[in-house]
């Protein structure tokens, strides 16, 4: 059941300060390295489907050295681009992906891929959260980006009931204050990550050890 007296804003606050030591998610990351435009984020959000942090991370600085804009990914080519993505999972499919959208920015917006959710989605192998992610990080749009730390952590909670990160996101849009929806990323997977991890979380070292409901944890 969802716990209708769990107090988000001292939830927030007590993460924001707990994961102060822990590295960044990494299109957070990149995004203070100035990695910051939305073909940027959206290619960097492509490469991590699937590929921890650790590999993405570097993967997206390798590209970026040699290509940061539609049109140096279309002198690469597909070829180029895998070489340079071999690291992540399902490198082959990504590097057509993200070939063909470089191709489409040229083609129809100048290079510039635009601030707009549908343009996003309507790209093959971009969903929900990567779209969601990209608005909030590079055009700073109040979206939610529900990954498996924020599905798994809001529902562990009980500020959410949901079985899929779907259900999570349409739950945290009617209830989450939107102050917090680029924040619920930002915070919650650097948490997941080190503290409220998917199998035995360090619930004796968490700071929301007495707000959480534990759902789920035996």
């Amino acid at each position: 059941m969802t716990n209708p007296a769990f107090d988000i804003d001292e939830a927030m606050r007590r993460v924001e300060a707990a994961v102060r030591p822990f590295p960044k998610a990494a299109l957070f990351e990149l995004a203070e390295e100035g990695h910051a435009s939305v073909f940027e984020i959206l290619v960097a959000c492509i490469l991590s489907i699937r590929t921890r942090d650790e590999v993405t991370l570097p993967v997206a600085r390798s590209l970026f050295t040699h290509a940061r804009t539609p049109n140096d990914i279309l002198a690469l080519g597909v070829e180029g681009v895998d070489q340079l993505i071999r690291a992540v999972s399902f490198h082959e499919r990504k590097a057509a992906q993200i070939v063909a959208i470089a191709r489409h920015a040229v083609e129809h917006h100048n290079g510039k891929l635009p601030c707009h959710r549908e343009t996003l989605l309507a790209f093959k192998g971009v969903g929900p959260k990567c779209a969601n992610l990209t608005l909030a990080i590079a055009c700073g749009e109040p979206f939610i980006a529900v990954d498996v730390h924020v599905h798994r952590i809001t529902n562990r909670w009980g500020y959410v009931h949901t079985r899929t990160p779907e259900e999570t996101l349409r739950e945290l849009e009617h209830k989450l204050p939107r102050r917090y929806w680029i924040d619920i990323n930002r915070l919650l997977v650097p948490f997941g990550k080190f503290i409220c991890t998917g199998t035995r979380p360090k619930c004796a070292q968490c700071p929301l050890n007495d707000m959480c409901a534990r759902v789920g944890v035996a």
